[in-house]
């Protein structure tokens, strides 16, 4: 898998949560420099969450503090993939609060206090990787979603060789035609078909050199 990295956070916006100390002016200023527009949101009660539907509106990127409790909920999915990448503020490197920042889907930790010169790093890195592990959990949901409605092809061609007394070499081919000609994925218009709202209108192709081959 390869994609472009991307290298230039210009204009994007930075939220961040932390508890005021370990140089969190000097990643404000950083981020400045760098073009990010940042700004500071309340740290939440106890027990208490940021809205993730709140964070997706408000920010393109979250620096959250690992000394607090946990901002982000840690039921996020199998994926881990919050709804903008999360970078973990570490002031305590203990096993438990790195644990805690990853499981609300932390893909880069920057020390504290802040050093001006880890924070692009550490930004290139963060961002990079959320992007990768999205891309990775897309690919992986349409390769699941191909697979269960690969159900619906088996179904039709078993319905097509009872109805038209061909063989699923046969019954395959008027699948494919008549689903190009149709313009539909191949299992589209299969659940179409068993569905009912589609019929065949492609004959059988026995009489015809099969040149389609099986996908």
């Amino acid at each position: 898998m390869s994609r472009n990295l991307l290298q230039n956070f210009r204009g994007a916006r930075a939220l961040i949560v932390a508890s005021g100390e370990g140089g969190i002016d000097t990643l404000e200023s950083v981020l400045g420099k760098l073009g990010l527009v940042a700004a500071r949101a309340d740290v939440p009660e106890a027990g208490r969450h940021l809205d993730l539907a709140l964070v997706e509106e408000r920010a393109d990127l979250l620096f959250i503090d690992g000394d607090l409790d946990s901002v982000l909920p840690c039921d996020l999915g199998a994926a881990r993939t919050p709804p903008v990448p999360v970078i973990g503020l570490v002031g305590i490197e203990a096993p438990g609060r790195l644990k805690a920042l990853m499981n609300q889907g932390a893909t880069a930790f920057l020390r504290k206090p802040v050093y001006a010169g880890a924070v692009y790093t550490t930004l290139f890195l963060g961002v990079n990787q959320y992007l990768l592990r999205k891309e990775m959990a897309s690919e992986l949901n349409a390769q699941q979603d191909r697979r269960r409605r690969r159900k619906a092809v088996i179904k039709t061609i078993l319905l097509l060789m009872e109805e038209h007394h061909v063989d699923d070499d046969e019954a395959y081919v008027m699948l494919r035609r008549d689903s190009m000609r149709r313009r539909q994925s191949l299992e589209d218009y299969c659940e179409d078909y068993i569905s009912g709202r589609s019929k065949l209108t492609a004959s059988s192709p026995e009489a015809e050199p099969r040149t389609a081959a099986r996908r």
